[in-house]
């Protein structure tokens, strides 16, 4: 017995279904490397960043004891402290940069973040929809080469209802 047109339609449909869910988990797949790749990048900046603080620290204790050394020595004092605001302006544009870098990082994090959120959520809705045609129609999960067997076996099983068509839909019957 060959099966009806809306099981028939209802199989086409659960495949395109299950062609987008594992689209979906390639895509998230594919997102998931870059998210690690800002990761990463964003720990070397924070160490970056860290590794800049410390030798800020270590350059101003070096120009606290050369300014104690130098008290006698006025134009050295006033080099010194030329350098150290020049240092901490520099740092303060470094700090500043790396804060960007930190922020378009996390941000993009957060933007990647939501649309894996929103893909899971579109698989898990899509998951049901399938799980629901599936218990609507009766039908045994898909691939299983033994529903065709179950149909020629109990023909006087009530037939499945017709899926009613969208919009744009085209009745192959």
């Amino acid at each position: 017995m060959v099966p009806s047109a809306s099981r028939t339609r209802a199989a086409a449909v659960l495949r395109m279904k299950q062609i987008a869910l594992d689209n979906q988990s390639r895509t998230i797949r594919r997102l998931r490397a870059p998210l690690a790749t800002e990761r990463r990048g964003l720990a070397t900046l924070k160490k970056e960043h860290e590794d800049t603080q410390v030798a800020l620290e270590a350059s101003h204790k070096v120009i606290a004891g050369l300014t104690e050394i130098g008290l006698s020595m006025s134009k050295k004092i006033e080099r010194m402290k030329a350098k150290k605001q020049k240092a901490i302006e520099s740092h303060v544009v470094c700090h500043q940069k790396f804060q960007a870098r930190i922020q378009e990082a996390e941000d993009s994090m957060q933007a990647q973040h939501l649309i894996i959120e929103a893909l899971v959520e579109e698989k898990d809705s899509l998951l049901q929809t399938i799980q629901g045609l599936r218990e609507a129609n009766g039908a045994p999960a898909p691939f299983d080469d033994e529903w065709e067997e179950e149909l020629e076996e109990h023909p006087e099983e009530e037939e499945i209802e017709d899926i009613p068509m969208g919009e744009g839909e085209i009745d192959d019957e």
